[in-house]
């Protein structure tokens, strides 16, 4: 029997595509959002499934599928079928880190076949960053065709970066964001993450920041309005409605309504001069692989994290 490549999609929307097109090869869909929540190093195991289940259901009141992820993630069991590992994520954080990820748990099972990767961004003759699943045929295949193989360095890199994200120093990350390697736009994903953390004059993140410039500078209506707006202009962050939504609520405490639109109030524009740091009025709960967001920020003189204020002894 002619063994057949393993596809490994970034989602049930790609992966529908791909069927559609008939591309041959057995189809494994991730369905996870690692840029978000806490992350041990052994991926998928009883003690990394434990710490997801309780990140979904408390920070976003969903029940994770372990089911649904263990039949996917079983797929890779039948390696020795398969011909080829291709992995099919795109050139933002949200599927950077979970590539990593995926990477990590092929070598922690040991599986020795070669790896490809199928990874959108910058389109010719488009002046935006286009997703795999907003391409159409004729792009999406040429991709395909031209997929880079991934080789021993590579893996090395994803394996050393994901322990690093895992870990306590995110600021170790800060010497592969020039290093040269087959993941063409993770340099953009890990200056995009260290901005992630809350800057240490205004107390907001590069997200949150373009939240509230967005509201200052056009007409927005509601909070649906804004969440559009929002998720077009992200740049390599690439989050869905779920985690935008969320940052949104977070930020309710610099707007006001006013004669049908949203507004900024004084906080507002307080912060977005970096008057005060809010930081510490907003409720910066959340975990980054193996680091709270409160308990550092980003220095842009010295280009590095340092620990809140708060947390600094």
């Amino acid at each position: 029997m002619n063994k057949q490549p393993l596809h490994i999609t970034n989602g049930d929307v790609l992966t529908n595509f791909l069927n559609e097109l008939d591309v041959v090869g057995e189809k494994l869909t991730w369905q996870e959002m690692l840029c978000e929540g806490p992350t041990v190093v052994e991926v998928y195991s009883d003690a990394f499934l434990d710490v997801r289940k309780r990140f979904f259901n408390s920070f976003y009141d969903i029940d994770l599928d372990t089911d649904k992820i263990k039949f996917e993630l079983n797929k890779l069991d039948s390696y020795k079928e398969y011909s080829e590992i291709i992995l099919w994520f795109e050139y933002d954080l949200f599927c950077h880190i979970n590539m990593i990820a995926v990477i990590n748990l092929i070598l922690q099972k040991k599986i020795n076949l070669p790896i490809s990767l199928v990874c959108s961004g910058r389109i010719e003759g488009s002046k935006i960053l286009k997703g795999l699943s907003e391409l159409n045929t004729e792009q999406l295949m040429d991709h395909y065709k031209k997929r880079v193989v991934l080789n021993s360095e590579d893996l090395d890199l994803a394996k050393t970066i994901w322990g690093i994200y895992c870990g306590k120093d995110h600021n170790l990350l800060k010497p592969y964001i020039i290093t040269v390697s087959s993941f063409k736009y993770l340099s953009n994903c890990l200056k995009a993450h260290l901005e992630r953390f809350p800057d240490s004059t205004y107390g907001l993140n590069a997200l949150e920041k373009n939240v509230l410039e967005i509201v200052k500078n056009n007409a927005i209506k509601s909070k649906h309005h804004l969440l559009g707006y929002a998720l077009n202009y992200q740049g390599y962050y690439g989050f869905g409605d779920l985690q935008i939504s969320r940052i949104i609520e977070k930020l309710d405490v610099f707007f006001t309504k006013e004669d049908a639109y949203l507004t900024l109030n004084r906080k507002g524009h307080e912060a977005l001069l970096g008057q005060h740091n809010f930081a510490i009025e907003i409720d910066n709960n959340m975990i980054y692989g193996g680091l709270k967001k409160f308990d550092f920020q980003f220095n842009k003189k010295r280009n590095k994290l340092v620990k809140t204020v708060l947390n600094a002894s």
